[in-house]
């Protein structure tokens, strides 16, 4: 089995890149953000590979991280999760989404992923948050300036001066972009007024950018 290439990036495509090891060139399956990664990087890539076999075809899924690999491991396990529906949800959401989306059960926020729909979305939240591996998973994972512990259970008076900016910087670290992540933060603090805590002000925004 192939664990890990390292050599460089010839050649892409929207969802696959061929890395050259030593002159072999290995098409390898990639996730959007793996491919945006690796794309930046001059000379040599490591890229972590699951490999699959099946009668018909060996597959290389490669990611940029550990954390990526293994949560692709996860969602693959889950009945009805092929390996791409998994690369779909890891180009969409980042490691620490996913774990917001399994701990808190936001189905919605697993469907933003292309071809993903309420059904799967739903059976990967209950296949998932009482496995071992998952669990580890989830206590593991910790962003700059907010952890899923910290969205799922601290609530913050609406009024509080760095509320919104917590709240936009929580999306940030869910891999939204600036202007997108204060927009749907604007909308919900509107929308929830003075009664907001920051997990509900996080969750609706989350649901409103679904909607866009």
């Amino acid at each position: 089995m192939i664990a890990r290439l390292v050599g460089i990036l010839v050649e892409k495509n929207a969802d696959s890149a061929v890395i050259d090891v030593n002159g072999v060139g290995y098409l390898v399956q990639l996730s959007g953000r793996a491919l945006d990664y690796f794309s930046e990087i001059e000379g040599e890539i490591t890229v972590h590979i699951e490999t699959q076999v099946r009668e018909d075809a060996i597959t290389l899924y490669g990611f940029a991280s550990y954390m990526e690999r293994d949560w692709f491991r996860l969602l693959t396990s889950v009945q009805g999760v092929g390996g791409k529906a998994a690369l779909a949800i890891l180009t969409t959401l980042t490691t620490d989404a996913i774990a917001l989306a399994i701990s808190s059960g936001d189905k919605t926020m697993i469907c933003r992923a292309n071809g993903i729909g309420p059904k799967i979305a739903q059976r990967i939240i209950n296949e998932l948050k009482d496995k071992p591996a998952a669990i580890a998973l989830l206590s593991s994972v910790k962003s700059e300036n907010l952890s899923v512990k910290d969205i799922s259970q601290t609530s913050i008076p609406a009024n509080a001066g760095n509320f919104v900016a917590d709240a936009v910087s929580a999306l940030l670290n869910l891999g939204f972009k600036p202007a997108e992540a204060q927009r749907v933060v604007q909308l919900a603090s509107e929308e929830l007024g003075e009664q907001a805590t920051l997990d509900s002000l996080v969750r609706l925004a989350l649901r409103l950018s679904s909607k866009h």
